[in-house]
């Protein structure tokens, strides 16, 4: 009899396909599109030996509970700040995430950003639609520069931040890091420069692109005190968790010139309300701000294949964990209960 994951908040259309063929025979599917947990049949939460979750759910102690059988949460994405690593691992539960489903199309959308705001691509578009005469005129973009002559600062020197960091190196920019995990000679293994303190870092970055998850070590790690350590006319691009970067002190630098120009990909609540002071200025007719930020919906995952790879790794991970009981993506390994999660294995 086939084994049951569970998926209670899919993010696509139609049947869930792509994931029945990786798991073949061995493993049934239970998808439920409308993450209202008490709508998932009861025994389907008994059931489960594998849970594999997008966004929209917390998985915590309560929903932990509901899984006698569970020995593995995936996280179908990156991030995992919705899933309570502790509660698992006490549980004998391993976690695990898909870090490498977009990595280069996350890459490409930080890079993307960055020269939107250097090379003046939205501005000047923008303001030749709203007067194709009086907005032909390139000295009206303040943020344009020579990428040759700019610094490119990565913070989090992950696989996104790596391949962001080698993209801006192939633009001809200098490129300096970050990231105090990563160990010495990262930077002569990819020809870059490594900051000695993020203070460091933001003091001599002309960009600075942020790559961190989402942790209590890096929640507002971008706040009134770094911004204040940035160059006044300096770029911050956001492509990592919204909760990195304090919103409203960015606000208070934009407006008071004290930072060039941002690019936002992910906000601390999203979709952010349309009344949020930040977005308020920004949307305010004739707003200085207008053309020094530029936000896109959380979409720098997103590409067709980047979602293919998404359910097809996701799927994997899962089917590899419960057939083999270990996965390089078990990001909660170092308080998971291996005697609970012995005893979850089914007999054989």
């Amino acid at each position: 009899m086939p084994r049951l994951i569970l998926y209670p908040d899919v993010q696509f259309d139609g049947p869930p396909n792509l994931e029945a063929a990786v798991y073949g025979d061995s493993f049934a599917i239970h998808a439920s599109r409308s993450a209202d947990l008490d709508t998932i049949p009861a025994e389907a939460w008994r059931t489960a030996e594998g849970l594999v979750c997008y966004h929209e759910i917390t998985v915590d102690e309560a929903v932990l509970d509901r899984m006698p059988a569970c020995r593995v949460v995936v996280r179908a994405g990156v991030g995992f700040d919705n899933i309570d690593l502790d509660a698992a691992g006490q549980r004998g539960i391993a976690v695990c995430n898909t870090p490498d489903y977009g990595t280069t199309d996350v890459a490409d959308h930080a890079i993307a950003l960055t020269l939107a705001l250097l090379r003046g691509v939205v501005a000047y578009n923008d303001l030749l639609q709203a007067d194709p005469v009086a907005g032909w005129d390139f000295a009206k973009v303040p943020t344009v520069r020579r990428l040759s002559t700019q610094t490119f600062g990565v913070v989090g020197l992950g696989r996104i931040g790596t391949a962001t960091a080698l993209r801006a190196k192939a633009l001809g920019m200098r490129v300096r890091f970050f990231d105090p995990y990563r160990p010495t000679g990262s930077e002569l293994a990819l020809g870059i420069e490594r900051a000695s303190s993020l203070e460091d870092l933001l003091g001599s970055a002309d960009v600075v692109s942020l790559h961190t998850p989402l942790t209590a070590e890096t929640r507002h790690l971008i706040s009134t005190a770094a911004l204040a350590a940035m160059k006044p006319d300096a770029v911050l691009v956001n492509t990592a968790r919204g909760g990195v970067v304090d919103l409203l002190a960015l606000h208070e630098a934009l407006a008071a010139g004290r930072l060039g120009a941002a690019a936002l990909d992910v906000l601390e609540t999203e979709p952010l309300p349309a009344d949020h002071p930040l977005l308020q200025a920004w949307r305010a007719p004739g707003s200085p701000l207008r053309h020094r930020l530029i936000v896109t919906p959380h979409a720098a995952f997103y590409s067709p294949s980047s979602l293919i790879d998404l359910r097809q790794k996701s799927a994997r991970t899962a089917a590899g964990y419960l057939q083999d009981g270990h996965s390089r993506d078990c990001v909660n390994a170092d308080r998971l209960d291996l005697a609970k999660a012995a005893a979850r294995r089914p007999a054989l």
